[in-house]
């Protein structure tokens, strides 16, 4: 991002990212509890923005870790749920209908995550950056959050991970590295992640839109 600040307090229309997305849990029925993970040092600031929003489902904020791995496990502890969704803070445009569409088809397939299919041809590269070879299109997707898991079996995937020392990108990964079956649930383009300056912009956008 190259910015000042962390993401979640990036500002779209003059409001943190991490306000729209708490938001979007905030609203949705099949959410009871929110743990928000914050960087350490931030629990303060994350704290002020509940209050200030009022937002009444996040129940705890906990300090995250060096690596995205441990910050989820710090929020699966803190949780007390059979269920759980694992959200990125930085995806402030989810809307409770992908939200609630993750959670039915976790209860109905064990696992789900919000995706939607990849718009360019993908290239592999070899070290050197020649391409390798190109992978069928149509079988691919690009993963978004939220994710939906049973927490106790996140949590074993995300133990088993830590003692084999395997690193993964995303809470999926880790139940496919066990032989768990994650479903694929229809995501939009708009569940954008603010990963760069215009980012910010096109979200702006798809909220006047909104």
């Amino acid at each position: 991002m190259g910015a000042a600040d962390n993401k979640p307090y990036l500002l779209i229309a003059g409001r943190p990212v991490l306000a729209y997305t708490l938001e979007a849990f905030e609203r949705c029925a099949a959410v009871q509890t929110v743990i928000v993970v914050a960087a350490p040092g931030e629990e303060s600031r994350a704290s002020e923005l509940v209050k200030r929003e009022g937002f009444r489902k996040v129940a705890g904020i906990v300090t995250g870790g060096a690596q995205r791995q441990d910050s989820v496990a710090a929020g699966l502890t803190a949780l007390d749920a059979e269920g759980v969704l694992v959200h990125d803070a930085a995806r402030p445009l989810v809307t409770s209908v992908q939200i609630e569409a993750c959670c039915r088809a976790a209860e109905q397939h064990g696992a789900a995550a919000l995706a939607v299919p990849v718009k360019d041809t993908v290239k592999i590269t070899d070290g050197s950056g020649m391409i390798v070879s190109t992978p069928d299109r149509t079988s691919l997707c690009a993963v978004q959050t939220p994710q939906a898991f049973h927490r106790m079996e996140l949590l074993e995937a995300h133990r088993s991970a830590r003692e084999a020392g395997a690193a993964a990108t995303d809470d999926a990964m880790l139940l496919e590295r066990l032989g768990h079956k994650v479903a694929v649930v229809p995501g939009d383009y708009t569940n954008l992640k603010i990963t760069t300056p215009e980012d910010l912009l096109i979200a702006e956008l798809f909220l006047a839109r909104r």
